[in-house]
C-alpha cells in the first residue's frame, strides 16, 4: 500500500527570517526532513509544498518527488496549517495516480527527529487502529501539580484538576508537549475531516532532546548544537 509524505513550508518567517532555507550544517534546514523521509524508505511519494518557489526548487534539490505551489490564501501569517496539508496531499494523490492508507506529515522546523521516529508513529497507527498519532515529549510542567492558568479576575489555580488532591508530581497523570514534528493520519478520515485530534488519537513519544521546534534564534542554535552532538557520537 502507498504511504505519502508531505512536508510543508511558507516562505515567509517572522521568528527566524529565512529559517526554511537557512543553513544548517551544511544543508539548508528543509533538507533534513525530506533525507530523514527517504531514510525510512517507507514512502512512494515525497511532497513539498510551498508559497515560495526558491523553497520548490531547493526541496526538489533535496530530493523531494513533488512540488506543490500553495495557495496564496493559504499561505498568509494567520492561515491555518491544516488546509495547506490537505491540499498537499490531495495533489500528490491526483499527480501519482496512488491510492494512499496512510499519509505523514513532518514540520519542516523540527529536524532533530530521527527516521525511527518517523516509522515508530506510523507503526503505532497500524498497530492501534487509530485514525491519527501525533508526537510530543514528557512536560516540564503537570497541570494537575504546578501549571497554573490565570482566570479572568486575576486570580490564578492549577489548569486540571483531579478527583482528589495530588501532592507528587508522579502521581498525576501523564502529560506531555507537542512537538508538532510527527503527524500521521489515515487518509479517508482526514481527507473526509482534517483535524489534529479525534476521539482515538494518540501520542508516539519523544524525547526532549529531539523535539526542539525551531521558532526563534534560540532554537536554532540550540538545534544547531544538538545536531553538532550527534555528528559527532
Amino acid at each position: 500500500m502507498s504511504l505519502i509524505c508531505t512536508i510543508c513550508a511558507r516562505g515567509g518567517s517572522k521568528g527566524v527570517v529565512g529559517k526554511n532555507s537557512r543553513d544548517l550544517i551544511g544543508r539548508p534546514v528543509l533538507a533534513w526532513s525530506i533525507a530523514q523521509a527517504r531514510e525510512t524508505a517507507l514512502f512512494d511519494t515525497i511532497a513539498f509544498s510551498s508559497d515560495s518557489d526558491a523553497l520548490l526548487e531547493a526541496a526538489l534539490k533535496a530530493g523531494a518527488d513533488i512540488a506543490v505551489k500553495r495557495p496564496d490564501e493559504m499561505a498568509t501569517d494567520t492561515a491555518p496549517k491544516l488546509p495547506a496539508i490537505r491540499h498537499c496531499l490531495e495533489q500528490a494523490i491526483a499527480r501519482t495516480g496512488k491510492t494512499a492508507e496512510i499519509f505523514v506529515d513532518l514540520d519542516v522546523t523540527s529536524p532533530l527527529r530521527l527516521a525511527s521516529d518517523i516509522t515508530g508513529a506510523v507503526d503505532l497507527l497500524r498497530q492501534s487502529g487509530a485514525r491519527n498519532v501525533i508526537t510530543g515529549a514528557p512536560a516540564r510542567r503537570s497541570p494537575y501539580f504546578n501549571l497554573v492558568e490565570q482566570r479572568t479576575d486575576g486570580s490564578v489555580g492549577l489548569s486540571k484538576s483531579a478527583d482528589s488532591p495530588i501532592v507528587r508530581r508522579q502521581d498525576a497523570p501523564r502529560c506531555f508537549d507537542m512537538n508538532a514534528s510527527i503527524y500521521v493520519w489515515r487518509v479517508e478520515p482526514f481527507l473526509q475531516h482534517p483535524a489534529v485530534f479525534y476521539p482515538d488519537t494518540r501520542l508516539f513519544e519523544m524525547p526532549e532532546e529531539r523535539s526542539v521546534d525551531i521558532d526563534s534564534d534560540l532554537d536554532f542554535a540550540l538545534v544547531e548544537l544538538l545536531l553538532r552532538q550527534r555528528l559527532k557520537a
